[in-house]
């Protein structure tokens, strides 16, 4: 992984390139037309910006240098130095050491600039002296606007007509002698095209590229399946690696480290907290964290969403903190870092905690659960509640907070990427919320296997384990079925009660999940594959367990996109079209009623 020094030394180089080609184009039209005002201003801009960008970076010379361009066309826009043959000529070689300057940061080298310097230091210091100007320290040119001077104004009312000249012409005999030449030792410049080492592609030509190599090795597999017992095993060895490493290295392109996003909630904070009449901090920790360009986008919202609710619901008041000992100042901290093939991104704050108790007093008054499975329920499980639509424990609705609506959203956008959030809080020591989320959409380690002799295929990202089990070790518990499992009280779905209800009928009807289980002789073993959502455990009962294998999921097109508990689609080597489960829409329909119709899926 590159450093962020490295990375902002290639991202500057890029953009001076750029500034030095545009000062090239920009010079080239005000010398057909010396009067062309919007030319002499985007020249002003781009040295401008030039000098502070070179100075942002600790390249001084190429600062210096940009800002005697930016002081010396400061004079031209007011109207104190006239454009002739004889200054073009030294400004376009000026424009050449810029150049020079700008590639010599890249390898290294030395450039001579001290002549082409002096010469304009000398045209800039007798057009200062004609114009009125006091000395070199003016600072009008960092206050600049793009409005001409009255000067200006004045110069270019008349067609044709120059602006006056002035001493400060390189026809002027009482010019000194030093601004007439050039060091001696100064070499002349090389006329070369510069090339940046960065190119700049938009980010849907990097999908349709992934898309593309996706194809390819899904084709790849179809190849080494038909052929599995013609060739010798490894035949298809190089071809496997040059792929794989191709797909690798076109996820990588899509990378960007989180610090793009970070940094940008340093103004939500303060926002934030000004609404709220809160002192808040912001901490950020794994700036350098790499993630996909699109999964960063996703939940960007997300993330603004929960660190609003930080600030409007975890932290106290300066009068509250203050009294329970704390610094006035609350505190924010949001980290990344990669854990396998995730990454995990933290929002943590020292504030008040989450109450349980209000939580399920709210949902009670809500009527999102009754008093008896309120009781019931363990402490977790009450604080998930708060990922519920329209659900809050605020009274009142403030600017940020009280609608109800910002964790659901959080939620949504995790399950539409096969992410996870989890939580956990202390009384008056503050909460953590933990977003576990896939490095890459591209691929997707999954696990396969067979129902009614089809093939499916379920994430690992959701997978916790895999056991066996006979019909014995489950049982029925009033609607649902449970099973004790590593030590643990899970319930138990077939997964094919799931596919064969018919319209009209819910999971929640008497002894619909129970079918398959009936059907079977006591001494069936069973394979069952224990997923993990939202704090929930649940055991899915397949027919045959097959592999592990890294999938290219494709979305699901119309009309088909309506079916929730399927999340996409992936071409097997074999041809044949194998479905991807949607864990989290299937978990939300076995859990969603649960408490209300007390069965045994309201709990673990």
């Amino acid at each position: 992984m590159k450093s962020q020094d490295h990375e902002y030394k290639e991202i500057f180089l890029a953009e001076a390139l750029e500034n030095y080609e545009e000062l090239n184009r920009l010079l080239t039209q005000l010398e057909k037309e010396p009067d062309d005002i919007k030319s002499i201003n985007a020249i002003f801009r781009i040295t401008h910006t030039l000098k502070g960008n070179a100075a942002g970076m600790g390249f001084k010379k190429v600062a210096d240098f940009a800002h005697v361009l930016e002081d010396l066309f400061g004079e031209v826009r007011e109207g104190n130095l006239s454009l002739d043959s004889e200054i073009f000529t030294s400004l376009f070689k000026a424009v050449d050491v810029l150049g020079e300057l700008i590639n010599a940061i890249k390898d290294n080298g030395t450039v001579q600039f001290r002549g082409i310097k002096t010469k304009l230091e000398v045209l800039l210091k007798s057009a200062r002296q004609d114009g009125g100007v006091e000395t070199a320290k003016d600072k009008a040119a960092d206050n600049v606007t793009d409005k001409p001077s009255v000067k200006q104004q004045r110069g270019t009312a008349a067609k044709g007509r120059r602006v006056k000249k002035t001493k400060a012409t390189a026809k002027n005999d009482d010019k000194p002698k030093r601004a007439q030449k050039v060091k001696a030792d100064e070499k002349p410049i090389d006329a070369k095209i510069a090339f940046s080492d960065l190119v700049q592609v938009p980010v849907r030509k990097l999908d349709n590229l992934l898309n593309l190599v996706g194809e390819l090795i899904i084709e790849r597999d179809r190849i080494i399946a038909a052929n599995s017992g013609k060739v010798e095993s490894n035949e298809y060895a190089r071809l496997n690696r040059v792929s794989s490493d191709l797909q690798y290295s076109v996820m990588d392109v899509r990378l960007v480290q989180v610090g793009f996003l970070f940094n940008k909630f340093h103004r939500v904070v303060r926002d934030a907290a000004s609404l709220e009449n809160k002192k808040v901090s912001l901490t950020l920790k794994g700036t350098e964290t790499e993630i996909d360009r699109n999964i960063l986008q996703i939940i960007s919202d997300s993330l603004i969403h929960l660190i609003r609710n930080a600030v409007g619901h975890g932290l106290e008041t300066p009068a509250e903190r203050k009294k329970a000992g704390k610094p006035e100042e609350g505190n924010i901290t949001l980290s990344a870092f990669s854990e396998s093939d995730a990454v995990i991104i933290e929002i943590k704050d020292d504030g008040k905690g989450i109450d349980a108790a209000r939580i399920r007093e709210k949902a009670v008054g809500k009527g999102l659960i009754s008093s008896e499975d309120a009781r019931k329920m363990s402490d977790n499980d009450i604080i998930l509640m708060i990922f519920e639509p329209g659900f809050s424990t605020m009274d009142q609705v403030t600017s940020i907070s009280g609608r109800g609506v910002g964790m659901d959203v959080v939620k949504k956008a995790l399950d539409s990427i096969g992410g996870n959030i989890s939580v956990e809080t202390r009384q008056g020591e503050g909460s953590t919320f933990s977003l576990r989320l896939p490095s890459s959409m591209a691929v997707k380690g999954t696990l396969l296997f067979e129902l009614d002799t089809e093939t499916y295929a379920i994430p690992l990202s959701y997978t916790e384990a895999v056991v066996s089990l006979y019909k014995p070790d489950i049982h029925k518990v009033s609607n649902g079925l449970i099973a004790t499992c590593l030590g643990n009280t899970i319930s138990v779905v077939f997964l094919k009660d799931l596919f064969t209800l018919k319209a009209g009928q819910s999971v929640y009807d008497e002894k619909v999940l129970h079918k398959s289980f009936d059907e079977l002789y006591p001494e069936k073993k069973l394979d069952i594959v224990i997923v993990s959502y939202n704090g929930r455990t649940i055991g899915f009962v397949v027919d045959k367990l097959l592999q592990q294998k890294e999938i290219v999921e494709k979305p699901l097109m119309k009309p088909m996109d309506n079916i929730k508990i399927i999340s996409g689609v992936t071409i097997m080597g074999n041809g044949h079209v194998c479905l991807v489960f949607n864990v989290a829409a299937i978990c939300n329909t076995i859990f969603a009623k649960s408490f209300s119709n007390n069965n045994a899926m309201s709990y673990q």
